[in-house]
């Protein structure tokens, strides 16, 4: 399936305020430094070092207050020898200082000399006339110089990077309103099912609710797609082969059908892929989830061939074969480099079994100490516990599971205390 994606999706400019999650078409290089210029790191006082050295306690320097600067204004005083400046964070440094004494190590003078307030209380209130030193800085003290993060014109942020909101504050910071990304993949999400009734809808003695349209749309946006609707198809080759090709003239990369795909009187979904395109894998040894269909279709106008993905009708084998095929295949498109699920290692807090010859992925559920964290034993291995009945309609196990636990077509049972793979799935934690 990766092999038929030639690569990424094309670059589009987005506002970097709008690009969260989004992958990195080309690099974002400085605009400006970062600091743009010499500014104080504390509240407190500029001064010259060498006018403080030997400040303390017990020998505090006396100094005049000839200004102050505060952030966004420029200092237009300049510190000269015997005096001092009062500043604010991020102010940028007056002229001729080249140390920020923190206000906690001052004491705020009038114009009489007598303190004005207690001992490093705070740098709010007038100016004051003079102030106490206690402590030294030595030169650069509280000063972030500009360009010590980062240097005009430097790359710090590569090709394929994925912008968290980490990355966001970084490339605002640096002056790049904007950036180059990856267009979203445009997927098509189509549910079938005469029994299949949108929201909303009466369900009548035979229909059930449309789980697998809104579930799958939602796995679409959390794999860093975005999804089409094409609502619910009949048991109809020719209601089903209509709204896909209704998905092709909407220029999306990839169509996913749910239901349909087995081999009963009314799974057409295999005759419509072959009538917009061609099935290159059919049914997987997998537990839930053993229909399953991919193919490719022409794009029309041309360009890389559109995905066809057939997933079960069962909720949580739509589910899985979603997180199994379609959603490795969606941030590859989206030009993600890590499209599998890091894995980690687990160990049943309870006997388990599976169909036989088939790669099962059971729902389980962390153990967790008081505070939330997962635990795990002498090995690293986090303890988990089957979520509930592992049918594949039971969606109230899928919808409180914290992983998949993987285990082996070699093994149709596992006992207490095995070893098996953990795939962690989103959620809130």
């Amino acid at each position: 399936m990766l092999a038929s994606i030639d690569g990424p999706t094309e670059a589009e400019q987005v506002a970097t305020a709008d690009a969260l999650w989004r992958v990195l078409a080309e690099p974002v290089t400085a605009a400006t430094s970062l600091p743009p210029w010499d500014n104080s790191a504390m509240d407190g006082y500029a001064v010259r070092a060498i006018d403080i050295v030997g400040a303390s306690d017990a020998t505090p320097v006396l100094l005049r207050v000839i200004g102050e600067v505060a952030a966004g204004a420029t200092g237009t005083v300049a510190v000269e020898p015997g005096t001092a400046v009062r500043i604010a964070t991020g102010a940028p440094v007056p002229p001729g200082a080249d140390a920020v004494v923190p206000v906690e190590a001052t004491q705020a003078l009038d114009r009489e000399g007598r303190p004005s307030g207690p001992r490093g209380r705070d740098a709010t209130g007038p100016l004051p006339a003079g102030c106490l030193v206690h402590d030294a800085v030595p030169i650069g003290g509280s000063i972030r110089r500009a360009g010590s993060d980062v240097e005009a014109g430097t790359q710090v942020l590569p090709t394929g990077f994925v912008l968290g909101p980490q990355a966001i504050a970084l490339a605002a910071g640096i002056a790049s309103a904007t950036v180059r990304v990856h267009r979203l993949p445009r997927v098509g999400v189509l549910a079938t099912g005469d029994e299949v009734h949108g929201s909303g809808e009466p369900l009548g003695p035979a229909g059930i609710p449309d789980a697998n349209g809104p579930g799958l749309r939602a796995l679409v946006a959390a794999s860093g797609g975005l999804a089409i609707d094409l609502g619910i198809a009949r048991d109809v080759l020719g209601d089903v082969e209509e709204r896909l090709r209704r998905g092709l003239a909407a220029g999306v990369d990839a169509l996913i059908v749910s239901g349909g795909v087995s081999v009963g009187p009314y799974d057409v979904v295999r005759a419509a892929f072959e009538a917009i395109g061609r099935i290159d894998l059919w049914r997987v040894a997998v537990q839930p989830g053993k229909p399953f269909a991919f193919g490719t279709a022409e794009r029309p106008g041309g360009g890389a061939p559109v995905l066809l993905f057939g997933l079960p009708g069962n909720p949580v084998s739509s589910f899985v074969t979603f997180e199994l095929f379609v959603r490795p295949a969606l941030r590859r498109l989206a030009g993600r480099r890590d499209v599998l699920r890091p894995v980690d290692r687990g160990v049943l807090g309870e006997h388990v079994s599976k169909s036989r010859g088939r790669r099962a992925f059971l729902r389980v559920v962390a153990e967790r100490d008081a505070g939330g964290t997962e635990r795990r034993d002498a090995q690293g291995r986090v303890r988990v516990r089957l979520a509930g009945g592992q049918g594949s309609h039971v969606m109230s196990a899928l919808a409180v599971a914290d992983a998949l636990a993987v285990v082996g077509e070699a093994h149709d049972t596992l006992d207490i205390g095995a070893d098996v793979e953990l795939w962690w799935l989103d959620r809130d934690r």
